[in-house]
């Protein structure tokens, strides 16, 4: 008889194979109603992504072990604000330039612009508080498997050549983070990187947390990406894209998902998505890339030889060359600002 754990093991397995399959079976099911026409079973495909992918989190959450709060009492930081006001919440999203680069320089430096796969995919993998958010002051409340939001006073960023990890301000001081932003500036003040005094944390929102809280709706719609890679499947790409980028933009107050309002879970995510962008260019420039620019959630243009670095490929773990209708190659040559 098997053992418990391999037991767990294939009825996980079993349960993401059945849950894959609503996906295979939506697809199946447009295509024949519109008799075999993929643009029109892709916008109508699109038009249910939200239905659908919250029956996808339904059937994930079956078997789980915490049960969570879709309608919590809000903080005012995390109320949707006026149309004239920006949120409260400061995601960190990227958007550095290297000072000693530019295009409007002659130069004969190569620059490759590299894409992530899937950026906000791979973010669901991250700590989410489970229930109420609830106060506290200081840094006391800030525990390991507690997450939320955190009125924080960064400390200055001493190094041009890498993007700051909390993103370009217009204005210094305190400002409210995710736990993402906060968990990524702790790690670079850690010994490991010694990169930056530790922020001040003024005041927190938290709640208990899990970083597996997502984890089974992640490995099911990345096993049903992997798949349709593999099978030249695009209407299902574009669906599973339509799914997950969907899922996350309206899980805070929005007039297209009604079943949950955790705001603070979308800026969470958001945040986890650059921070794992931040990430990827710190390893670049480790391995001796320059970085030219980073551009959240996805975006990154590196000098040198990046395949030494990144695997490539369309996978969630790979990087691949990064078209647009600028850059039509994904690669272009800068020149050196002299100073």
């Amino acid at each position: 008889m098997a053992a418990r754990p391999e037991r767990r093991a294939r009825s996980a397995a079993r349960a993401q194979e059945e849950t894959t399959g609503l996906i295979s079976h939506a697809v199946h099911e447009e295509l024949e109603r519109a008799a075999g026409d993929t643009e029109v079973a892709l916008k109508a495909l699109i038009k249910r992504a939200i239905p659908d992918v919250m029956r996808l989190f339904d059937e994930t959450r079956a078997t789980a072990r915490y049960q969570y709060t879709a309608y919590p009492a809000l903080p005012d930081i995390l109320k949707k604000p006026s149309k004239k006001d920006p949120d409260q919440i400061w995601e960190a999203r990227p958007s550095f330039h290297h000072p000693d680069y530019s295009l409007r320089v002659p130069g004969d430096i190569k620059v490759t612009a590299l894409d992530v796969n899937a950026a906000y995919l791979s973010a669901l993998k991250c700590w989410l508080p489970i229930g109420k958010l609830e106060h506290t002051t200081g840094s006391d409340g800030v525990d390991p498997k507690r997450s939320g939001a955190h009125l924080i006073t960064p400390a200055p960023w001493t190094h041009p050549h890498l993007p700051d990890p909390i993103g370009d301000r217009d204005e210094p001081g305190a400002l409210w983070v995710t736990n993402a932003t906060l968990r990524l500036l702790q790690r670079l003040a850690g010994p490991k990187h010694g990169l930056v005094d530790a922020p001040v944390i003024h005041e927190s929102w938290t709640s208990g947390a899990t970083e597996n809280f997502l984890d089974a709706l992640r490995k099911t719609l990345t096993a049903a990406r992997e798949t349709a890679l593999e099978e030249g499947d695009t209407i299902t790409l574009e669906y599973i894209k339509a799914m997950y980028s969907k899922f996350i933009s309206t899980m805070g107050e929005s007039i297209h998902n009604r079943e949950m309002v955790r705001p603070d879970w979308m800026h969470i995510i958001h945040s986890q998505a650059y921070a794992n962008l931040w990430g990827k260019a710190y390893k670049a420039h480790q391995a001796g890339l320059d970085i030219v620019s980073v551009m959240g959630p996805d975006e990154l243009h590196v000098t040198g030889d990046w395949r030494q670095v990144f695997l490539e490929g369309r996978g969630v773990s790979q990087m691949k060359i990064k078209h647009s209708e600028a850059k039509a190659s994904g690669e272009y040559t800068v020149g050196k600002v002299s100073r």
